[in-house]
């Protein structure tokens, strides 16, 4: 433990130096300014190393092997269909809890995703009190959610991921028409940061957990793809509920006018 720990710190000193070297190198020769509050500066990058060395240590002892067990108990033939020996082609009703845990997991995670939190604070900021931080953040686990239970479903039936993916931004190119034009960048944001720190390593092990278990799947073709589910479906979440927010107030105004 001691020893990977050691390589995560000199991975993560690796890492940190080159984005540091870079912000540090164009204040002072391209600005030519003082860096402000440096001793603040130098105490928050070693926080960020020694975090950031703990939280990949984190994702080899616990994250990444939970994920990968989960589905294994999740998919096994005892748990399924009660019998030693799953059927060579299941059917996919029988992976209810599998699509039941993907959706816990995605919309869990999101909540706590850093970056989510992040734009959910700017975004309640920048519209002065009009987005709720709390309400954003709801949107786009729902959408995450069931955006990770399509495609441990894809998974299940080893149907065409590019076939999923091209309906899915077709029907967030309609809606982009259709929404409000100043929900549609944050959509479109909503998608990214969902792909962060706590929600990749969890649905990237379920993936392979997943397709590891599933009789007749290939984990280098079916294993990977969840996370294009996750940044897909918080962009459609976040504009529908926009739109439905929107013909909601002209439903209340209309109701108000003729009462």
């Amino acid at each position: 433990m001691i020893e990977g720990l050691s390589a995560a710190l000199l991975a993560t000193v690796r890492d940190v130096f080159a984005v540091s070297a870079l912000l540090l190198g164009f204040q002072l020769f391209v600005l030519r300014r003082p860096i402000p509050h440096l001793r603040r500066l130098l105490v928050g990058l070693v926080f960020v190393v020694i975090g950031l060395a703990f939280f990949l240590m984190g994702l080899e002892l616990a994250l990444f092997p939970m994920g990968t067990h989960m589905a294994t108990q999740l998919t096994s033939p005892e748990f399924e269909v009660g019998a030693d020996t799953m059927p060579e082609s299941p059917q996919w009703w029988l992976y209810g809890w599998v699509y039941l845990f993907a959706a816990i997991v995605g919309f869990s995670t999101t909540l706590a995703e850093p970056a989510l939190i992040a734009v959910a604070f700017k975004a309640n900021q920048a519209s002065r009190g009009t987005i709720k931080p709390w309400g954003l953040r709801l949107v786009v686990a729902i959408g995450v959610g069931v955006g990770i239970a399509l495609g441990t479903f894809r998974i299940v039936t080893g149907t065409s991921l590019v076939l999923y993916i091209a309906i899915g931004y077709l029907i967030v190119v309609v809606q982009t028409f259709f929404a409000p034009k100043s929900i549609i960048p944050l959509a479109y944001d909503s998608g990214g940061v969902t792909t962060s720190t706590v929600t990749v390593p969890l649905v990237t092990a379920l993936g392979l957990g997943l397709s590891g278990a599933i009789p007749g799947r290939n984990p280098a073709l079916d294993g990977f793809g969840l996370i294009a589910f996750a940044s897909l479906f918080p962009m459609m979440t976040v504009m529908g509920y926009a739109q439905l927010a929107g013909w909601w107030a002209r439903l209340r105004s209309r109701y108000v006018q003729e009462g």
